[in-house]
C-alpha cells in the first residue's frame, strides 16, 4: 500500500473549489459514483438474461446484505488503519473485481451463481468502503470547507446519475456484458490512481496505535455517539428522515405516475425536476461554501421538503409535480449537505469512521427495508395516504432536530 503523502492542516485551508488536492480527490470520487452506475447496469443486464424477473430483483438486491450487516465493521477498519488506505485499497479491489468477471464473462454465459457472488462480494467491499469515504474529507481540507465539499460531493453525485447510465448503455449496446463490467472495472481503476496522488493532512490522533478488539472498538463508537450532544440527535434526525423520505420518493413516484396516468414522461419531467433542484443545493454550497446557524436550518430544510412531499401526492398535473420536486431536490439536498458536514466537524478524528459507518446505515442499509412495506401499503390505500404518512415521519425528523437545543446550535467552522 503506498504511503500517505502528509500535509499540514493549515495549507489545506485553500477554498476547496480552488485547491487542487481536493479536485483530484474529487475527480477521483466522480469517476468512482460513474463506475457504480455502471456496474449496476451490467449487473442488471446480466442478471435479466441469465434469469426471470423475480431472479434478476434477487441478484440486485442481495448486495445490499452485506452491505448492511457489514457496514458498522466497516467504520471500525476506516478507523483503525486510516481512511486514505482503505479508501485506496477498496477501490482497487473493486477494480480486479470487476475486470475479472469482465474476463470470466468472454469465456462463459452470466450464469446466476455467479452473478450472486459477484453481488455479494461488491457488497461487502462497499461496506468497507463508504464509512471510509466520510472520513476522508477533514483530512484533505479545513474544516471551514467541509460545506463547501458536501456541495462538490453533491454536484459529482449529479453528474454520475446523468452520465452513468448512459454510458452502461452504451457499452452494453456496443460490446455486451463483458465489455460494461470492463468499463466499470476501468472507471475503478482510474478512481483509484488518482488517490493516490491525494496527499491528506494528519489529525489529532492519527497514527496512534489501537489495541482494542475490534467489537470493543465498535461498541465504544456507539457509546461515543450516544454521548454526544450534537451527534446524539443528528444521528437521529438522518435516520428518520431518511425512513420516510427514502421509501415514497424512490417506490412511490413510480407508482404515482403510472395512478394518474401521467406514464414514464411525466415520471421523468418529476425525476429531473428532483435532480435540478438537489444539484441547485449542491451549487449553492459549493459557491457559498458556508451555511449560518447549519444546526437550525438543518431541520427547517427538512421540514420544507417534508411539505414538499405532502403536495406532491396531490399534485393534480405534471407541472405542479415537477414543481413539488425542484423544492423536495433542493431542501432534501440542503438538509443532506448539512447533515454530512455537521458529521464531520463535530466528529473527532479517531471515530469519524465508526460515525460514518452508523449515518450509512441509516441511509444504505435500513431505509431500503422500508420499499416493500411501502409497495404493499400502496397496493392497498394508494399513493396520497402513504406519501402523507413518509411526510409525516420526515417531519418527526425534523421536530427530533427542532428540539434538540445543541443541534439547533451547531455552526459550521469559519
Amino acid at each position: 500500500m503506498p504511503s500517505a503523502t502528509l500535509i499540514p492542516p493549515a495549507t489545506a485551508a485553500r477554498p476547496a473549489h480552488r485547491d487542487g488536492n481536493v479536485l483530484r480527490w474529487l475527480a477521483a470520487y466522480t469517476s468512482s459514483l460513474v463506475g457504480d452506475s455502471v456496474y449496476y447496469m451490467a449487473l442488471a443486464w446480466a442478471a435479466a438474461r441469465s434469469g426471470s424477473a423475480g431472479q434478476a430483483g434477487l441478484v440486485l438486491a442481495v448486495g445490499a446484505v452485506p452491505r448492511a450487516v457489514l457496514m458498522l465493521g466497516g467504520g471500525v477498519i476506516a478507523d483503525r488503519f486510516g481512511p486514505r488506505r482503505v479508501v485506496i485499497g477498496s477501490d482497487a479491489a473493486r477494480s480486479v473485481i470487476i475486470l475479472a468477471m469482465a474476463g470470466v464473462l468472454l469465456v462463459t454465459g452470466p450464469h446466476l451463481w455467479l452473478l450472486i457472488v459477484l453481488a455479494l462480494v461488491f457488497g461487502a467491499v462497499d461496506a468497507v468502503l463508504l464509512p471510509a469515504i466520510g472520513a476522508l474529507p477533514p483530512r484533505i481540507t479545513g474544516p471551514g470547507e467541509l460545506a463547501r465539499v458536501q456541495g462538490l460531493k453533491g454536484l459529482a453525485a449529479r453528474i454520475a446519475n446523468i452520465t452513468g447510465a448512459p454510458l452502461g448503455g452504451l457499452a452494453v449496446a456496443l460490446g455486451g456484458t463483458a465489455a460494461t463490467f470492463a468499463v466499470a472495472g476501468a472507471l475503478f481503476a482510474a478512481s483509484t490512481a488518482l488517490l493516490v496522488r491525494v496527499r491528506i493532512a494528519r489529525l489529532d490522533g492519527d497514527g496512534e496505535p489501537i489495541r482494542e478488539h475490534p467489537l470493543r472498538e465498535l461498541t465504544d463508537g456507539l457509546r461515543y455517539i450516544r454521548g454526544h450532544r450534537v451527534l446524539a440527535p443528528l444521528m437521529l434526525v438522518i435516520a428518520v428522515g431518511e425512513l420516510g423520505f427514502a421509501a415514497p420518493l424512490n417506490i412511490g413516484l413510480t407508482l404515482l405516475a403510472k395512478e394518474r396516468g401521467w406514464g414514464a414522461a411525466g415520471m421523468g419531467w418529476i425525476v429531473a425536476a428532483f435532480g435540478a433542484g438537489a444539484g441547485a443545493a449542491s451549487l449553492l454550497l459549493s459557491v457559498r461554501g458556508r451555511v449560518p446557524r447549519a444546526g437550525l436550518v438543518l431541520p427547517l430544510s427538512l421540514l420544507g421538503g417534508t411539505t414538499a412531499i405532502a403536495g406532491l401526492a396531490y399534485a393534480p398535473s405534471v407541472v405542479l409535480a415537477a414543481v413539488a420536486g425542484i423544492f423536495i431536490g433542493l431542501l432534501a439536498g440542503l438538509s443532506g449537505a448539512l447533515c454530512g458536514a455537521l458529521t464531520q466537524t463535530t466528529t473527532e478524528p479517531a471515530y469519524l469512521g465508526r460515525v460514518t459507518a452508523v449515518a450509512s446505515l441509516f441511509t444504505m442499509g435500513i431505509a431500503p427495508l422500508g420499499y416493500p412495506l411501502a409497495g404493499a401499503a400502496i397496493g392497498a390505500w394508494g399513493t396520497g395516504p402513504v406519501f402523507l404518512a413518509g411526510a409525516g415521519v420526515c417531519a418527526t425528523g425534523a421536530l427530533i432536530g427542532l428540539a434538540s437545543r445543541h443541534l439547533r446550535r451547531a455552526e459550521l467552522p469559519g
